[in-house]
Parts: C-alpha cells; sequence; structure tokens
C-alpha cells in the first residue's frame, strides 16, 4: 500500500474518494485464459467498487497451470467442505453452489 500510512486512515481516504471496499476471504483464485489457468495461493483478495464499477484486487503467490483449458471444473471433497465451513451450508447446497458458479470464493459468496 502506501508507505508511513495508518490502514485506517488510506480506507477513510478512499472513502471520501467514493471507493468502498470489502475484503473477500479466499482461499485461492483460479483465472482461466485461452492458453491454461492461472492459480493464486494463498491469496488477498480486496473488492473495491468505485462510483458502481466493481473490481477485484487479487495478491498472492501466482503459479501457471499448463493443460488445465477445458471449462469442467472438478472440485474435490475438501473444496466442498470449505464452502461448508465458510458458509454453514450443507453438503448439497455447497456441491450445488460449486458446479453453478465453477469457482470456490465465489460459491462461498453465492452463499453468504
Amino acid at each position: 500500500m502506501m508507505p508511513n500510512l495508518d490502514p485506517s486512515k488510506i480506507q477513510k481516504m478512499m472513502k471520501k474518494m467514493g471507493m468502498d471496499t470489502e475484503e473477500i476471504d479466499a482461499v485461492e483464485v483460479e483465472i482461466k485464459t485461452k492458453d491454461g489457468t492461472l492459480l493464486v495461493k494463498d491469496p488477498s483478495v480486496m473488492k473495491i467498487n468505485m462510483q458502481g464499477k466493481e473490481m477485484l484486487q487479487v495478491e498472492g503467490e501466482f503459479v501457471e497451470v499448463e493443460g488445465k483449458k477445458d471449462t469442467e471444473m472438478e472440485f474435490t471433497d475438501e473444496d466442498v467442505e470449505t464452502v461448508m465451513d465458510k458458509t454453514g451450508a450443507t453438503e448439497k447446497e455447497a456441491r450445488k453452489a460449486l458446479e453453478e458458479e465453477g469457482d470456490l470464493a465465489m460459491a462461498v459468496m453465492k452463499l453468504k
């Protein structure tokens, strides 16, 4: 961020500029491209709303995964348990959200 500034002061300054921020408790971020997949391990994700436009700021360890181009997502039992733990949803609800959203973080957001 900005050096020598208190995070709460930064939040107040952003609020004055019309920017609302919300931290997303993401476990992993996956970006699909035409050439493969980019994973972000242990991400720090910030949702920023500025004058009606929403943006995501993602920081973390970026890893390129080759050969994972298909749109069919496979979720592990651990993914389902993570969604259940974060949202209090049943296993059936968690699996459905993962299938519909195609992404762990989006499934959690949908069920919260």
